[in-house]
């Protein structure tokens, strides 16, 4: 009885009384955001962080407008400046946003848009758009609330007129005539409010020139120019392809070796009930694929229907073709989605007048007719491109083939280690496993060695810590086959203790753990292992990567002795700032250790340096671009020595601290 009095006295006292102040919560509490305050209270839902990737977030809302009039068919040339001050200015040669006044708000169709959320010429019949990557009509009006002034100015009936906003999207006054011009367009340009941006407020001219390149490959004969004032030297390149998505594939795969000598490049596109599907795809030799999703230019990085209609119609016309041609033999198993996608090179992009996605990310198309419409125009394409080119077809399926039989063969060397009773179908023998089973508390370490390992496993939490030693590298996954991988004991250890298996068939909520922590030494064979991992990650855990839970530790680089009180240092300039906080007769009395390895540690030193979630430092691994992303892993750890020599040429000379 005393025991639960004492829990109910305690669960008070866990009440502060500010709160308890609030108890008499009713509708005056209930707050309102008008208009575009809403935005500047909640940035996140509209743009997704206010990190870097939601400030380039802006710059892709603005040019998406002035894409969507070049889908419109009235806009050819797009200019893409980075001026001094980073701020951003938009040019095209479109139709110009209308100037006349919107009968509903009382306003200039320009202050209407960038001013109202949800007010555009994007929704539907009688808009002025068939297809327009914005269906929300929030775009302009978001980046006018995130900016610390923005100005529009439009060349559109003769005339040219202008306004600018202020303060988060406030209108300095209407919408005015300043002068005549004889063509149409429209100009915009901002500023980040570093009110919002705190992270950063400087744009990175090799992320927006990426993207740009981008939507100049999905926009055939569109020419979008991007240019760079702030420093001295201007950098400005022109982007225009009239392949389209040929010459993006041809991108793609410029760096895979005799590429182009071995396959060619499979292009098709046609129109059903009002949508207009485009793809192009090429095989290469390596063991991964690279299929990316359009709809209206926009990433559907999570894939959707059209991405299924893909598969589905990739797979049933190989199967068919091998069948009947006997490259396939009758007792054969049939190809599967990953045998036909092994060293795979494609896009797939559709134009929807109506598309519906999973949320306001537009990260999946979830439209269920398309499925079907890309299935049959792809299918019968690539049917008939097959029939006309037995030679690309024979190479083809020699390929596909090789894949299916390295798949039967890692799944017979699996059958047959769990025969031997070798594989772990629990937990692998080497886990320290921790006893909390709510993986949203649990953490796994990834430790290099066994002798790291036993201090972590002495040092952690054993309620929501637990250890993996792992012995040695781990196989680059990036250039070998999955009979190779899957034989890798360290990698069955890693897939046994995360649970939820692995490649398409990986599912995250079955996972154990929702913290993964690679933990490795500070050296140059620690950021190979580090490599490794990720790339392992990346390529048969992707969501675990996509989700934000996989972790690098960060552990100390010096321990710094003075008396009886040790600190910790994790580079070279905090060792600096120590040096200058104790002065110079101090600092020549510290006893100075650099950590070569975590395994100089015992488990109490790891603990406050890199385990202890009070005091650690780790860096949460996040993806921004996926096609960024699959780029590095290809360059830097597939077969092309040649890129990765270019790569280490040109960045060499930002390395420090480099340990030989």
């Amino acid at each position: 009885m005393m025991e639960n009095e004492e829990l109910e006295k305690e669960k008070g006292n866990l009440i502060p009384d500010e709160e308890k102040a609030k108890a008499d919560y009713n509708a005056s509490d209930i707050q309102v955001l008008e208009g575009l305050e809403a935005v500047r209270k909640r940035p996140g839902m509209y743009i997704g962080t206010t990190s870097s990737s939601g400030l380039h977030h802006c710059v892709w809302e603005i040019v998406d407008n002035a894409i969507d009039e070049a889908l419109a068919g009235y806009c050819d040339t797009i200019h893409v400046t980075i001026n001094k001050g980073d701020t951003i200015t938009v040019t095209d040669n479109g139709r110009g946003i209308p100037v006349g006044i919107v009968a509903k708000s009382g306003k200039s169709a320009v202050e209407t848009v960038y001013t109202i959320l949800h007010a555009g010429g994007k929704f539907g019949e009688g808009g002025g758009y068939k297809v327009s990557g914005g269906l929300h009509g929030v775009g302009a009006s978001v980046v006018n609330a995130l900016s610390e002034w923005l100005e529009v100015t439009v060349h559109k009936d003769g005339g040219i007129y202008h306004i600018r906003f202020e303060n988060g999207g406030h209108t300095v006054a209407p919408l005015k005539r300043i002068g005549d011009c004889e063509d149409t367009g429209t100009i915009v340009t901002f500023k980040p409010d570093a009110k919002i941006f705190k992270e950063t407020t400087v744009f990175e001219y090799a992320t927006i020139r990426d993207r740009i390149r981008q939507m100049a490959f999905l926009n055939k004969g569109v020419r979008i120019i991007v240019r760079d004032e702030r420093e001295e030297e201007v950098v400005e390149e022109n982007f225009c392809f009239e392949g389209g998505l040929k010459e993006y594939v041809a991108y793609l795969n410029r760096n895979k070796e005799d590429v182009n000598n071995q396959y060619e490049i499979v292009y098709c596109e046609g129109k059903q009930n009002g949508i207009n599907v485009e793809i192009a795809m090429q095989y290469n030799e390596s063991y991964t694929s690279m299929v990316y999703s359009f709809c209206n230019n926009i990433n559907t990085a999570d894939g959707g229907t059209h991405e299924e209609g893909f598969r589905l119609a990739l797979t049933r016309v190989i199967n068919k073709y091998g069948r009947a041609n006997k490259l396939l033999k009758e007792n054969d198993e049939s190809l599967t989605q990953d045998d036909v996608r092994e060293g795979l090179t494609a896009i797939i992009s559709i134009k929807h007048p109506d598309p519906q996605y999973e949320g306001q990310t537009k990260g999946k198309l979830g439209n269920s007719e398309v499925r079907a419409i890309v299935s049959n125009i792809f299918g019968e394409q690539l049917e008939r491109y097959l029939i006309e080119n037995p030679r690309s077809a024979k190479m083809i399926l020699s390929k596909v083939t090789l894949a299916a039989n390295a798949r039967i063969a890692a799944r017979k060397a699996r059958e047959t280690t769990r025969k031997n009773g070798m594989e772990i179908t629990s937990l692998p023998g080497k886990l320290a496993d921790c006893s909390c089973k709510e993986p949203e508390k649990c953490e796994l370490y990834i430790v290099e060695g066994n002798s790291a390992g036993g201090s972590a496993k002495n040092g952690r939490d054993r309620a929501t810590q637990a250890i993996l030693p792992l012995r040695g590298k781990i196989l680059n996954v990036e250039k070998a086959q999955a009979k190779r991988i899957f034989a890798n004991a360290e990698i069955g250890n890693m897939i046994n203790a995360i649970g939820g298996g692995y490649g398409n068939d990986f599912d995250v909520s079955k996972i154990r753990y929702h913290k993964i922590v690679i933990m490795t030494d500070a050296d140059v064979d620690g950021s190979h292992i580090r490599i490794l991992l990720l790339t392992f990650f990346y390529r048969f855990m992707k969501p675990l990567v996509e989700q934000g839970y996989i972790y690098i530790a960060q552990p100390p680089l010096y321990k710094a002795t003075r008396g009886q009180k040790d600190y910790y240092c994790y580079n070279d300039e905090q060792l600096t700032q120590l040096r200058n906080r104790i002065g110079p007769a101090a600092s020549k009395l510290l006893k100075l250790q650099r950590y070569k390895g975590l395994g100089e540690m015992d488990a109490q030193q790891l603990w406050e340096t890199t385990m202890d979630p009070e005091k650690r430092k780790m860096i949460r691994v996040t993806i921004d671009d996926a096609m960024a992303a699959d780029k590095v892993f290809d360059e830097l750890m597939g077969e092309d020595v040649l890129c990765r020599k270019e790569f280490i040429r040109e960045n060499a000379k930002f390395v420090n601290n480099l340990d030989i």
